[in-house]
C-alpha cells in the first residue's frame, strides 16, 4: 500500500546542520519541507542545495513554522498519508524515520513519537531542565489522562487526516504538548519508538537559554492544565 510521506522541518539559523538532516532522510519520503523561521544565515540556501522545498515564516515561533508547512501541504493537489515533524539541528537521527513510521504503515497506529530514552541519548544532549520538563509534562498527562507518553520528542509522525482533525493552533513552544493532549482527547491510537539522540549542532534557541526554558515550561504546563479542566 502506497503511503506518501512528507517531512516538515522548522529551522531557525541552522546553516551548519540542515543539509546533514536532509541528506540523512530516507528515500521513502516524497517531499522535505524546510520552513525558515526568520533565519538570517545560509539555512535557506543550504536547504535548497540539499534538495528541500524551502518556505519562509517570518513570525518567530516553532508552531508558526509548523503551521506554515501544513498550509503549504493543504494547497497541494496530492495529499500525503503521513506527516513527519523533525528538527533541523541534527540532534535526532533522520535515518530512523523508517522506524518511526512503521507502526502507522503496518499496525494502523495514528500517531508515533520518537522517545529520547536515556540509554540511547548522548551525554549532554538534553539539558537538566529539558529532562525535568519532559518528566513533569508526561507525569501530569499520565495523572490527568492516563497517558503512556514518556517524552515530548519533536521527532514524530502522524496520519495526515488525524493531524488536520487536531486543529493545531499553538504558535510557539507548546506545539508538541498540544498535539499530544489533543491526540489523547480524540483517542488516537498512539505509540512511542525509542530513538537515538545526540548533541545538536549549534546552540539551542529554547533549552539553551534561561528565558527560553522558562517560557517553554510555562507554555507546556498551561496547555496541560487547560485541557485538564475542560
Amino acid at each position: 500500500m502506497n503511503q506518501p510521506i512528507k517531512v516538515i522541518i522548522p529551522a531557525y539559523n541552522e546553516q551548519d546542520s540542515i543539509a546533514n538532516v536532509i541528506n540523512d532522510i530516507p528515500s521513502i519520503v516524497d517531499e522535505i519541507i524546510v520552513i525558515s523561521n526568520n533565519s538570517t544565515d545560509k539555512t535557506e540556501e543550504n536547504a535548497k542545495n540539499a534538495g528541500a522545498t524551502v518556505l519562509q515564516e517570518n513570525r518567530k515561533g516553532y508552531g508558526y513554522a509548523c503551521l506554515k508547512g501544513m498550509k503549504y501541504i493543504s494547497e497541494q493537489e496530492n495529499k500525503p498519508n503521513i506527516i513527519v515533524f523533525l528538527d533541523g539541528d541534527y540532534s535526532d537521527y533522520p535515518e530512523q524515520l523508517t522506524e518511526l513510521v512503521y507502526p502507522i504503515i503496518n499496525d494502523n497506529i495514528d500517531f508515533v513519537i520518537g522517545s529520547r530514552i536515556k540509554q540511547l541519548r548522548e551525554q549532554g544532549s538534553m539539558t537538566p531542565q529539558q529532562i525535568f520538563g519532559n518528566w513533569l509534562a508526561t507525569f501530569l498527562m499520565k495523572l490527568f489522562f492516563g497517558a503512556k507518553f514518556t517524552d515530548l520528542g519533536p521527532f514524530r509522525a502522524i496520519k495526515y487526516d488525524k493531524l488536520l482533525a487536531l486543529n493545531m493552533e499553538d504558535k510557539t513552544y507548546g506545539w508538541t504538548v498540544e498535539m499530544q493532549l489533543k491526540a489523547l482527547k480524540q483517542k488516537l491510537a498512539y505509540a512511542e519508538i525509542p530513538m537515538k539522540y545526540r548533541n545538536r549542532i549549534g546552540v539551542s534557541k529554547v533549552s539553551g537559554t534561561v528565558k527560553g526554558s522558562i517560557l517553554a515550561g510555562i507554555k507546556i504546563l498551561g496547555w496541560i492544565f487547560k485541557y485538564s479542566f475542560k
